[in-house]
This record gives C-alpha cells, structure tokens and sequence, in this order.
C-alpha cells in the first residue's frame, strides 16, 4: 500500500486513544488484568491497523498475555506503555499537524498557549483602552499622567491581579478616586 489514507486511520488512532483514556490505573507495581477481551479487542484493533497501513512493524505493540490456559493476564503497566508507544508512534507518523495526543502535556501547552493569548488580548484591550481616553478633550493633567504611567507599565504585568493592583496604586498616586479611574476606561 503507497499511499495511507489518514482519514481511514484517524478511527484507529481515535480508537487506541479511547482504550488508553479506559485503561486500568496502575494504583500499585505488578498490577495486572485477567479480562481476555480487552487484550483482544486491542491486539484486533493492531490487526486492522497492519491491514490498514501495510506496515507489519505494528505487531509489536500487541499485548501477549503471561500465565497458563486456566489463568492469563496483562500487566497494566505494559498495556499501557504499548497503547502509548502505539499512539505516539501514529501521532508523529500520520497525525503530527494535531495536538499530541496526552493528557498532561497537551492540556498543559493548551491552557499555557489559552492564557498567554488572554494575557495579551487582555493588555492589547487596556492599552486601547488608554488611547482612546488619553484622546479625550476633558482628561485632567492628572488623568493623562496616570494613563502614560499605566501605558509605560503595561509590559511588566502578567496577569488581571498585577493589573488591578497597578490601576489602584497609580490611581493613588496620581491622587485619582476610583470613580475617576472607572470612568477614563468609559464605566
């Protein structure tokens, strides 16, 4: 098979990340599961994957099961760390273009990447904000130095908290009440 259809994959992909998102915590060392169906259900979904792909090489991340006939059983430890490397493997052959696939990192980057963007939306509001009140005609000698002073400042504020903090310590400062400050930001 040249060519790999991506979106005849993308079920598997989403498939093994569904099995991982359901599989058994490891809570301690040496925990296993003795449910056959899961192993098989998972080491079916591989066979799709080979028959889908062409690539044999995705035998290797079946689970083999330890044990004997009347007993067998996987390790969590190992289904999970073979349904990662599956997964992973996937993302950076076929789905790299996508966010990765985990929960810690993605949601981390995710969340860094939301609050970086609100952080600036959020200083590129205020600095407006202040243009257009330094651009108003009744803006007191006071008022417009509070507003330079809090424009200089804007690049040294990470978060609403140090904005706030800085808005009333100017507005102290430049002897302004806090009904003065409401209304240069027109509330």
């Amino acid at each position: 098979m040249n060519q790999i259809d991506k979106t005849s994959l993308k079920p598997l992909y989403s498939e093994f990340q569904g099995y991982l998102a359901q599989a058994p915590k490891l809570e301690r060392a040496n925990e296993i599961i003795p449910d056959k169906s899961l192993w098989n259900h998972f080491n079916k979904a591989v066979d799709l994957l080979i028959k889908a792909t062409g690539k044999q090489d995705y035998d290797r991340f079946k689970v083999e099961p330890e044990g004997d006939q009347d007993y067998s059983y996987i390790s969590v430890n190992t289904y999970r760390q073979k349904l990662s490397g599956l997964i992973s493997r996937l993302h950076v052959e076929y789905f790299s273009n996508e966010p990765a696939p985990f929960s810690g990192m993605p949601s981390t980057v995710i969340t860094q990447t939301q609050n970086q963007s609100m952080h600036v939306q959020m200083l590129l509001n205020i600095q407006e904000t202040i243009v257009r009140a330094l651009e108003k005609p009744d803006v007191s000698e006071e008022q417009k130095g509070f507003l330079n002073k809090l424009k200089s400042r804007l690049d040294s504020i990470s978060n609403a908290t140090e904005l706030v903090k800085q808005i009333l310590n100017l507005g102290k400062d430049f002897g302004l009440t806090i009904g003065q400050i409401l209304n240069l930001f027109g509330g």
